[in-house]
Order: structure tokens, then sequence, then C-alpha cells
């Protein structure tokens, strides 16, 4: 399996957006780390760019996703949902604005 690598563009998009919706303190740079993920597959074809949600909620302590003790926090919920529309719309308003649909990905 190929690794997981971030698009470079798409990862400073992430991260300025993450730090005008959120602030500067929400954005924290994972180190990486050896797991499997199938994503690749798909940056491979066309640019990507995989993140993480912070859900942990320390009054009901933490487990993996991979337990079945794992609970989602459903207060941060919004914030992802703020994350990946804006992420999608400074993406098309980026590609509208350079008028070119050159390497332009209809399936994004």
């Amino acid at each position: 399996m190929p690794p997981t690598v971030n698009n470079k563009d798409l990862y400073k998009q992430f991260k300025k957006v993450v730090r005008d919706l959120l602030g500067q303190e929400a954005f924290v740079e994972a180190a990486p780390v050896m797991g499997s993920e199938d994503f690749s597959y798909f940056a491979e074809t066309i640019p990507g760019h995989f993140s993480l949600l912070g859900m942990q909620d320390e009054t009901n302590g933490y487990a993996s996703s991979h337990s079945p003790l794992y609970r989602i926090n459903e207060d941060v919920l919004p914030y992802g949902a703020a994350i990946h529309a804006s992420m999608a719309v400074q993406y098309l308003k980026e590609k509208a604005s350079k008028g070119s649909v050159s390497g332009f990905h209809e399936e994004l």
C-alpha cells in the first residue's frame, strides 16, 4: 500500500481555513505515523488531503475509533462540516479565478 501523503497546496489551504475559522491554536500538526490507509490510492490519482478532527472529550474518557467503547463527540461535528465546506468553496473559487480547467477534476 502506498503512503498517504497530503498534496502540499491542499495542506496549506487546510491550515489557513482551520486558523481562519477556529483560531491559530486550533491547528495542530500531527507527527507522521506508520498506519495504513486506503485513502492513499485516491491521492495517487487526484490531489488529496487527509486530516483528523480532534474529538476527544475528557469528561467521557477516550477510546480508539477501532474500539467498541468509542463514542463520537457530536459537539465537534459542526466544526468538521464547516472546515470541509470552506475547503470545498475555497478550492472551487481558486480554480474559477484561474480561468483554467486544466487539471480540474469534476468529481471534486
